[in-house]
């Protein structure tokens, strides 16, 4: 499988916010974001092939540390890091996906598998976190050629997600750039169905931390009154739009 880094750190999203993880980035995406954090899985997708097993080892290697110094601060914890967040890219694209996720289990590490919730692929994981994306996430025609019309046909599978929250621990993440953004949301969770509101979280848009903190001002209190969560995305504010954080 084509994997971009593995890396410890701490989760910046979710309800494991501050959970000490060992991140498996994978490359290659389904999905062309205009505002995608991490283009070098995507827009133009690198890494290196590597097999389950050694993406096992390298999980059971980087789970004793270091972590990344957050504010310029030395962070401790008490090591080895006992979970595993397999991201991308999209993770479930790839096809040893099932594996890599029995393996892990094995070595008994939590498994977060974080997903735009396009594609259903059978994987035994604790924690299902699934990011649909809106329509302010379509490139346009001028900077992705075929891909804006890929993007748009693929983006929306309210009928994966429905599957997938059937069966997993679930969250669900949407990322928010304006107001009006979550009437979008709002019919998306009409189709997907029974959906617990309090494991809906609203991601305000941006990569530093001065335009997270000024949508803060107006999507905190939104998700107040409509009964869902918000997500700083609280990484960002620890460690800045880095690689490897």
């Amino acid at each position: 499988m084509l994997i971009s880094e593995i890396y410890l750190s701490r989760q910046g999203e979710g309800r494991l916010t501050g959970t000490p993880s060992v991140f498996v980035r994978t490359s290659g995406c389904n999905l062309r974001c205009d505002f995608c954090d991490t283009p070098f899985t995507s827009w133009k997708p690198e890494g290196t092939q590597q097999s389950v097993s050694e993406v096992v080892d390298s999980v059971a290697q980087a789970a004793s540390g270091p972590l990344p110094s957050r504010s310029g601060i030395e962070d401790q914890f008490d090591g080895p890091a006992a979970h595993v967040v397999l991201t991308g890219g999209e993770p479930m694209l790839a096809k040893e996906i099932e594996s890599l996720c029995a393996a892990l289990a094995d070595a008994t590490f939590h498994i977060t598998i974080e997903t735009a919730g396009t594609l259903d692929r059978m994987v035994d994981c604790d924690l299902m976190s699934i990011s649909p994306k809106l329509s302010n996430s379509k490139p346009t025609e001028q900077r992705a050629g075929q891909w804006a019309a890929k993007h748009e046909a693929t983006r929306y599978r309210p009928d994966v997600v429905a599957s997938l929250v059937a069966r997993h621990d679930y969250q669900l993440k949407f990322v928010v750039a304006c107001e009006t953004d979550v009437l979008e949301i709002e019919s998306f969770l009409a189709e997907v169905g029974e959906i617990d509101r309090t494991k809906v979280l609203l991601m305000p848009e941006g990569i530093d931390a001065a335009t997270l903190a000024d949508r803060a001002q107006w999507l905190e209190p939104l998700c107040n009154d409509r009964g869902f969560s918000f997500c700083p995305r609280q990484h960002i504010f620890w460690y800045g739009n880095k690689r490897a954080t």
